[in-house]
């Protein structure tokens, strides 16, 4: 079959598709047929774009990896907003986001005896540093943070307490939080039972030699301890050797440093909506990255997802509501460049018709759901329905959170939706040097790029204005 035949034919199916989309809504009381055949085009225009990749390579080579106070952190803001500009965004701005900086310069471990190796480990956020020779101590093992808290008072005295919880892998990544907990307090536990170091398991699926770093706290009164992760492989090996009765002695080394206030920018973008400019959908993902890999899963897919999808979603001019793009800074310290666009935006957050974020990585988007009144839900209905031929299935529970960004957001009851990403493999590469470019599929991002454009397209477009619950 030759190709211009073969491109007839597709070109005829498409046709047909369209009509066949246009005939089955044409009843709508929230699109008209032609904005209903628009949407169906969008969607197959996506699907053949490399923008998002095009976007992402960019990023995560011209760049590299973003952490928060970093030159990487700087220059991703100079290359976001020269990136809208080129893309034909009717505004660019950027708005100050302040956070504890921190900076790590060298990690390491080993375990000392009875069988001397050495351990891929990693600090965690906010971790203070050893002595320049490190800490040297005997581990004490626990199998997940509920173990060593209801342990007796001093049970960790003198020792380096070492949580061996393995987090479970599902798509829908409900194995994070239980696993989070873990990284987020078990240092202040762990001193508070007199231990002098902490190390932990990584919140990890991966069996691959990488240590995940990620943001660690400490408590006011609470002596500060460094604070660490090892590979799922080195958790293992730690296991075994604890398992031979046998007293296991490990050395940490970490040098690390806080270094105040430092200051990022979110970098905002929109184009202009034609009747009710006020009123927008809000889509996005996070700017800055941890400094162990480039990145690109981490949240540079969802910059590039929702940079593109925006500039498809226009392809037929601007939409009855603004379409604005905001890639939060410093979300990894702890959503800091949300908590400052919330505060900077407060007055304005009403005009918010609709928010998504993209965090989750690159996989297939497999599921869709909302969080709005239940007046929207008709208007919802018919988003899920152009989403249906992309695999997305609609889930119709009404209780969507909407990415990690958005939490700050939650107070003002915005209109949120969930675009979920399949996560099975996310957390292999979650927070590692392994995080890189080559773990991106082409075709799955084109299919988060038609999900979130239909999305926003049809958003911004409706009747029918959402209001959240």
């Amino acid at each position: 079959m030759n190709k211009r035949f073969t491109s007839l034919i597709s070109g005829f199916v498409f046709a047909s598709l369209s009509v066949n989309i246009t005939y089955a809504h044409a009843k709508s009381d929230n699109f008209s047929a032609q904005q209903l055949t628009h949407a169906a085009s969008i969607k197959q225009q996506a699907l053949e774009s490399d923008l998002a990749w095009e976007l992402v390579e960019s990023l995560t080579t011209e760049v590299g990896p973003r952490m928060p106070g970093t030159p990487g952190d700087k220059a991703a803001v100079s290359w976001a907003v020269a990136k809208f500009k080129a893309m034909g965004f009717d505004k660019v701005w950027t708005e100050p986001a302040t956070f504890p900086k921190w900076i790590r310069y060298s990690e390491s471990a080993a375990i000392v005896s009875p069988a001397p190796q050495a351990m891929h480990i990693t600090a965690l956020g906010n971790s203070i540093s050893t002595p320049k020779d490190g800490i040297q101590a005997q581990i004490i093992e626990f199998k997940d943070l509920a173990e060593l808290e209801n342990s007796p008072e001093n049970s960790a005295k003198g020792k380096i307490v070492f949580i061996n919880y393995r987090m479970d892998r599902d798509r829908d990544g409900n194995g994070y939080g239980p696993a989070v907990q873990a990284r987020s307090r078990g240092a202040v536990v762990a001193s508070q039972k007199g231990a002098v170091g902490y190390v932990m398991r990584s919140v990890s699926t991966a069996y691959h030699r990488f240590a995940h770093t990620g943001g660690s706290h400490y408590k006011e009164g609470v002596t500060k301890i460094v604070s660490t992760a090892i590979s799922n492989a080195d958790a293992d090996q730690l296991h075994r050797l604890v398992a031979l009765g046998k007293p296991v002695t490990i050395n940490i080394n970490v040098q690390a440093k806080s270094m105040g206030e430092g200051t990022s920018y979110n970098v905002i973008a929109e184009f202009t909506g034609s009747e009710f400019p006020k009123e927008h959908v809000l889509i996005g993902g996070h700017l800055d990255s941890w400094d162990l890999g480039t990145g690109a899963l981490d949240d540079g897919a969802g910059v590039a997802i929702t940079m593109a999808a925006a500039k498809l979603a226009t392809n037929y001019g601007n939409p009855k509501r603004s379409i604005r793009v905001v890639l939060f800074a410093a979300e990894e310290f702890g959503l800091w460049g949300a908590k400052a666009y919330v505060k900077a935006n407060e007055k304005s957050i009403v005009n918010i018709v609709a928010a998504a974020e993209s965090d989750f990585g690159a996989d297939k988007i497999w599921a869709f759901d909302s969080n709005v009144h239940a007046s929207a839900l008709p208007l919802v209905s018919e988003i899920a329905a152009m989403l249906k031929s992309l695999d997305v299935e609609y889930t119709n529970k009404n209780s969507a959170r909407g990415g990690p960004d958005l939490i700050p957001f939650r107070p003002f009851n915005i209109p949120a939706f969930g675009l979920s990403q399949d996560g099975t493999d996310y957390f292999d590469y979650h927070h590692t040097a392994d995080d890189t470019l080559d773990k991106i599929d082409p075709e799955k991002l084109r299919q988060n790029v038609a999900t979130y454009a239909v999305f926003a397209f049809m958003a911004a477009n409706a009747n029918t204005r959402i209001i959240g619950k």
